[in-house]
């Protein structure tokens, strides 16, 4: 979470948040009165690229037709400006009405008192599995509903692999030594400016590669639970990889931090043959590379596994809007109705009411299909619940980009790097 977040949050999100005059009075910002006609309108934020836009667009339109005393006007943007903007429309008393979250937002919202208990509006979750409903539940206060279940997973090429001759390798059985020759063999014979993957440091790879070690990226007690051993080794592996060419040079995954929307990425480009990403990326993924790409579980699963099935996405209600049960009413159909799963299928992930999941089976394209099948089968391999980040946790990817640039360019060794990080994560999320 930017730091702009946390200044404006002393002032604005904390217990006088809910108060009538607190930064900018009883209107929440999200929503007006309504129009003469006695229509309410909503504002709904969410972060995409435009096919989202267009199916969510189409998903509101069909809301609207159901419910004619209720407008709705979406507000989106790219991933990486999405959260520092809605910090600042938060702290402002400007937040939509229905805001997407994902992570440890809803957390670090939730605490701040920005968030509707939803058990105040009677949303039906009873068709949502608990392990991604608890995703947006803490403390015992449901903030948030899940718009869908997704997993870490590695998309693959499989064209690029058969034009250079490597072997795809076996998901249920390679380790992280395997994951590394296949990267290297790919680089040896791949041509320039292609890559067997983008630069694999996320905050997500770290918790899945700690977890294998019997480890979590944080302790339930809200610590920083990785230890410095661990991403030790972790950026050992990517120096290495970045050294054989299997990785762009820093410069240039730098400069894909930037670049956040699958076409833009190597993968939607055809410049890589694998990527880490999560599994509900596949169709877009595909669709930006003009191909079908495969999703694999990710090496080192074996003995101990550290996947996990988590919501794609949290939808909450602000806690200031003047309408909640209007906007609970539009929660209730993007989540439970099966018209809006036709429409969104699985771009949000593959849906998490299960009544939806099966309304939807036969529309479900092959990317789509794919997605279903691959968190079907991963389900009972899949690790324990993910330890969601204490308040603060919001900061560690954007201390991950700073230390890992630190780690690429060569100014940190990885041992320096990783008490680095743990340090200033522990900052973090102490603050």
């Amino acid at each position: 979470m930017s730091r702009k977040f946390k200044g404006l949050a002393a002032l604005c999100l904390t217990g006088v948040l809910l108060a009538a005059t607190a930064c900018g009075g009883g209107s929440s910002g999200g929503a007006d009165d309504g129009s003469d006609d006695g229509t309410v309108e909503l504002r709904f934020g969410w972060w995409g690229n435009n096919d989202r836009a267009a199916a969510t667009q189409k998903v509101i339109d069909a809301f609207q037709k159901a419910n004619p005393g209720i407008k709705v006007k979406g507000s989106y943007t790219d991933f990486n400006s999405y959260f520092d903007r809605l910090a600042t429309e938060v702290a402002g008393g400007r937040a939509p009405d229905v805001i997407t979250l994902g992570g440890a937002y809803p957390r670090e919202y939730g605490d701040r008192g920005a968030l509707l208990d939803l058990a105040k509006v009677g949303l039906k979750t009873d068709k949502i599995g608990a392990a991604a409903l608890d995703n947006g539940k803490f403390g015992g206060v449901q903030y948030g509903v899940p718009t869908g279940v997704n997993a870490v997973a590695v998309v693959v090429n499989e064209a690029v692999f058969d034009k250079v001759g490597v072997p795809l390798p076996d998901e249920n059985t390679w380790t992280w030594d395997d994951f590394k020759k296949t990267a290297k063999d790919l680089a040896a014979k791949l041509p320039k400016g292609t890559f067997a993957l983008p630069d694999p440091t996320k905050t997500d790879m770290l918790d899945a590669f700690s977890r294998q070690r019997g480890e979590a990226l944080y302790t339930a007690d809200g610590k920083v639970g990785i230890s410095a051993g661990t991403l030790a080794e972790w950026w050992n592996m990517t120096l290495e990889l970045q050294q054989a060419g299997a990785t762009p040079p820093a410069s240039q995954t730098a400069e894909l931090i930037t670049q956040p929307a699958p076409e833009q990425s190597l993968m939607g480009r055809g410049e890589a043959a694998m990527q880490f990403d999560w599994s509900n990326q596949l169709g877009a993924l595909s669709k930006a590379a003009g191909q079908p790409l495969k999703l694999m579980r990710l090496p080192g699963e074996i003995p101990t596994p550290g996947m996990w099935l988590q919501a794609s996405q949290i939808y909450s209600i602000n806690a200031r809007t003047e309408h909640p049960q209007e906007a609970a009413t539009f929660v209730d159909f993007l989540v439970n109705s099966p018209e809006a799963g036709k429409i969104i299928l699985a771009d949000r992930g593959i849906p998490a009411n299960s009544d939806v999941r099966a309304a939807i089976q036969d529309a479900l394209g092959e990317p789509e299909k794919a997605q279903a099948a691959f968190i079907d089968e991963l389900t009972p391999k899949a690790g324990p619940p993910l330890v969601i980040g204490p308040t603060g946790s919001t900061d560690t990817p954007k201390i991950l980009d700073r230390v890992n640039a630190e780690v690429l360019f060569g100014r940190q060794q990885p041992a320096e790097a990783a008490t680095d990080f743990i340090e200033q994560v522990g900052t973090a999320i102490k603050q």
